[in-house]
């Protein structure tokens, strides 16, 4: 089946006597290796806190009995096996849109290579639910992550108990205040730290197992298929909290950007996976010994008494990371968004000048913050917040499989009788999933469904109301030849270039009408500027720019950014030639024009979605700020415009 697969990355074998260049790269690779191991593994890693725990403690309690024991266990791992290692680590990993990965990036890539409208609308529409959950899930894994961790005090010191949610505020309020000093230093810390937390649940569960190896048994898929037809309904519902072992999963693609392919293969394979097993069979172990005693936290009781204290610090840790991990996720898309055009433009502040992806939005850490400290004091245990966790996890899983539809019949171009085997195993563990996480909606799972609604709305008008003024403008432009040539002899020319941006690469833009209306000048050079954002990572310097020349002074200008690029119009510009003299930013002024949207009755959407947009608008971050425009050289004309 391999065979099959399109080589998007090809690897040149390396030569023995390189005078040292492939030990420079073994030790880059194995720093990638480390780095993948602090950032990717951290929501998974962290998931032995309290997922074992749930499929006997939550909300659909089983039967604590061996055979209920090893059925969860390798249901655990043969999740992990083919949600995590077929199906995201062997198959969609090779889904990457000139590198990059998660939902965003796959969309963008099935979006710029089908183009039949019967696939397109779909799967943008799939797609963009699947970034909406995202966001409920970034919600939920900071809460669900700190509380389980912290909540080891009680284990430790059952006094110790009524400090912990004064505790989770404290360590959530810290979190999110170091956003915006950035985290490439605390990162370096990350690797070592993860990898000693790694060893340390490894080497707990491998003294438990040791103590009661029957616990090995739980390898064989026979447990995990007896459990279903021995007791259908609890193995069913009991997959709503198994499923906890495998969030996370989608991690590994969406940072597949920052890492590489084979880095996070590599460290899933031979570390992460064997130490998560190792630790749920370990818990497995102390609950074949000491039963219902042991089931108040299994986790940290496969310590000693000396142990749990230094093991909730590590724990709590290894939380804080896999919250970082989720709100840098959170960034990141909702970058991708607003280049995609599914956001209004928002602040973006760069912490790191030597890696572009480190950014920072105030806006959307400052949201998550408030959410998440909310989360954490109306539910108030972990236990409770599983509840609410899974839904959103499980559902963007099953949209994955929708779009690796798409990627298997249309890009890949699978034989039926390959890609239907595969898809039906993935459709059939997914979809048992979210259908048993499901049943968790009245004991939260509402909530990450209400965010991801209320996301995928404000999504959606975004992108519909942006495309409806574009059209009405349009609708109203002058065409170009004919304004050149009326306006180049009757205006008077001035010294100086005159930049005019545009969203759309048709027509006159308004600002420039208005311009020429009101101060009854032209600038000697006149530049008509389209910012456009491909549907790929990133447009190198040599394709950047789509020059014009309409005579007269006149040029239409289109400059191309990647969705994972800022958009920085003057540092462009200095590298265009083709039209006059270099750029200088003393003699060029940028004209800008600003809507102000008026709700009506025509065609278009719903009133209720116009206000919505209206404002949406107003709050979008100026096209100074966001395109990096200098502000001493920038004029702003306002226009009404009706949809």
């Amino acid at each position: 089946m391999a065979d099959l697969l399109p080589n998007t990355a090809p690897s040149s074998p390396t030569d023995d006597h390189d005078g040292g260049h492939g030990h420079s790269r073994q030790k880059a690779t194995i720093k990638l290796v480390v780095g993948a191991i602090g950032i990717v593994f951290g929501d998974i890693g962290t998931s032995p806190l309290y997922a074992f725990r749930e499929t006997f403690a939550g909300h659909h309690q089983l039967t604590l009995d061996p055979d209920h024991i090893l059925g969860v266990i390798s249901l655990m791992f043969w999740s992990m096996m083919l949600v995590v290692t077929l199906k995201y680590v062997s198959i969609i990993m090779r889904a990457d849109n000139k590198g990059e990965g998660g939902s965003l990036a796959l969309l963008a890539l099935i979006n710029g290579q089908t183009k039949t409208q019967r696939w397109s609308r779909g799967i943008v529409l799939l797609g963009v639910f699947a970034t909406a959950l995202f966001y409920g899930d970034s919600m939920i894994t900071p809460a669900v992550s700190v509380l389980s961790a912290v909540e080891g005090l009680a284990v430790y010191n059952p006094a110790l108990a009524p400090a912990i949610l004064p505790v989770v505020i404290v360590i959530l309020l810290g979190l999110f205040w170091i956003q915006g000093l950035g985290t490439n230093k605390v990162a370096t810390l990350f690797g070592p730290i993860m990898l000693l937390y790694f060893v340390t649940i490894a080497g707990l569960g491998i003294l438990s197992i040791v103590k009661t190896p029957g616990i090995l048994f739980a390898f064989n898929p026979y447990w995990a298929v007896m459990f279903f037809v021995t007791d259908p309904l609890p193995a069913f519902l009991a997959l709503g909290s198994v499923v906890l072992a495998v969030t996370g999963a989608e991690a590994l693609y969406a940072d597949m950007g920052h890492f590489g392919r084979n880095p996070i293969r590599v460290s899933w394979l031979a570390f992460v996976l064997p130490a998560l097993m190792l630790n749920y069979m370990g818990q497995g172990a102390l609950l074949f010994r000491e039963g219902a005693a042991a089931l108040h936290s299994p986790f940290y009781n496969l310590a000693p008494q000396w142990g749990q204290l230094p093991l909730v610090m590590l724990a709590t840790m290894a939380a804080i990371i896999a919250s970082q991990a989720v709100i840098s996720g959170a960034f990141s898309v909702t970058q991708q968004a607003i280049q995609l055009g599914f956001m209004p433009r928002l602040r973006i502040a760069h912490t790191s000048a030597a890696t572009a992806g480190q950014i920072y939005i105030p806006l959307i850490n400052w949201g998550l913050m408030v959410m998440v400290i909310l989360l954490v004091l109306t539910f108030r245990t972990s236990s409770n917040l599983t509840a609410a966790y899974g839904i959103a996890v499980t559902g963007a899983m099953f949209i994955d499989n929708v779009l690796l539809t798409v990627v298997l019949y249309r890009l890949w171009k699978w034989k039926w009788y390959y890609a239907a085997p595969v898809l039906g195993v993935f459709y059939l563990v997914d979809g048992a999933y979210l259908a048993a996480n499901l049943t968790k909606v009245p004991d939260g799972g509402w909530f990450p469904l209400l965010i991801g609604f209320v996301i995928f709305t404000l999504l959606t008008t975004w992108s519909r109301g942006r495309r409806l003024v574009q059209d009405r403008l349009r609708e109203a432009a002058m065409p170009i030849p004919v304004f050149v040539a009326s306006a180049a002899n009757s205006a008077v020319r001035v010294p100086g270039t005159a930049v005019f941006m545009t969203s759309t690469p048709d027509g006159v833009p308004h600002a420039l009408l208005h311009n020429l209306k009101h101060n009854k000048v032209l600038h000697e050079r006149v530049i008509l500027l389209t910012v456009k954002i491909r549907d790929v990572p990133v447009v190198e310097d040599d394709g950047r720019c789509k020059l014009e020349d309409l005579g007269r002074g006149f040029f239409r200008m289109v400059l191309q950014f990647g969705f994972m690029q800022e958009p920085d119009v003057p540092a462009a510009l200095k590298n265009v030639a083709g039209c006059g003299q270099a750029f200088k930013m003393m003699d060029t002024s940028f004209f800008l024009a600003r809507q102000t949207l008026l709700p009506s009755a025509k065609p278009g959407m719903p009133l209720w979605r116009e206000k919505i947009f209206a404002w949406m608008l107003r709050n979008a971050e100026s096209a100074m700020e966001f395109f990096r425009l200098p502000t001493n050289r920038v004029v702003e004309l306002g226009s009404q415009v009706e949809i």
